[in-house]
């Protein structure tokens, strides 16, 4: 794919930040489902993006990862345009084993949890660890049992997916994404799919994170989450950014009324 740039970005997000979206547009058919989105996500922070079903926030997501291609704007992470290299005006799509080495620096978790069935919650946090960055059995061992520790998982290390709950599953799918020490973590409505009674121990291993100092996009419909832990809630709703700031400002006095409307749908 060769996109051509025919707008140059503005320089609108703070060169501090890991995490630099600018003018990203992107397209399903006719349909337009991010429309010229900027953002900029500072290291160490937790931005929560929040919105109804179809506003963008998961295409936005997906394409922080090079999952979802964009069909103009740019998306860099640490410094490393996401997905493409730079040739004159133009824009030319890594090959796949290039956009794999970019991906493994950013680690996603999904609202199901994809883990291998036929792998213990040991082995499916190992699996990336020693078949893509070619770490020793040994050492991905250790490292994996930490993180089973970190997760709260300590004894479960022998049970297989189908011996687990859904918010244990879910525990072992971040704690698989952190095996690869990533510098950006990507969260994808990861407590929809799970029982009101499961949702408190992802969200505590979250919170966990961000006090670590983790940078996270979240895509969440959990407004306590957002309203305790975030940095900074970014409202979208029809593909564009309708509001954004921090959570006393965007929760509290939202100046959009689209804004508020969400949110008292949501209450």
């Amino acid at each position: 794919m060769t996109m051509t740039q025919t707008t140059t970005a503005p320089e609108t997000s703070p060169a501090e930040a890991l995490v630099q979206i600018r003018r990203v547009r992107k397209s399903f058919g006719a349909h337009e489902v991010l429309r010229d989105i900027s953002l900029a996500v500072p290291a160490g922070s937790v931005t929560v993006l929040l919105g109804p079903s179809g506003s963008g926030k998961s295409t936005l997501l997906r394409c922080v990862n090079h999952l979802e291609t964009i069909d103009g704007g740019r998306i860099i992470v640490d410094g490393e345009l996401i997905g493409y290299r730079q040739a004159g005006n133009k824009t030319h799509e890594m090959t796949p084993r290039q956009i794999a080495r970019q991906r493994q620096g950013i680690g996603m978790v999904f609202q199901r949890f994809n883990l291998f069935p036929h792998l213990t919650a040991l082995e499916n946090i190992m699996e990336a660890p020693v078949g893509v960055a070619g770490r020793s059995r040994a050492m991905a061992k250790g490292r994996a049992l930490e993180l089973l520790d970190r997760v709260g998982l300590g004894d479960f290390a022998g049970h297989y997916p189908a011996q687990l709950s859904g918010g244990q599953q879910q525990r072992i799918a971040i704690a698989r994404a952190l095996a690869m020490d990533p510098k950006l973590m990507l969260f994808d409505e990861p407590t929809s799919a799970l029982d009101p009674e499961l949702v408190g121990d992802v969200l505590d291993v979250m919170r966990e994170l961000a006090r670590d100092g983790m940078t996270m996009i979240v895509v969440t419909h959990e407004i306590g989450f957002a309203r305790g832990v975030a940095d900074q809630v970014v409202f979208m709703d029809g593909g564009v950014v309708v509001e954004a700031g921090p959570p006393h400002e965007v929760l509290d006095r939202p100046q959009r009324q689209r804004t508020r409307n969400f949110l008292e749908s949501v209450k």
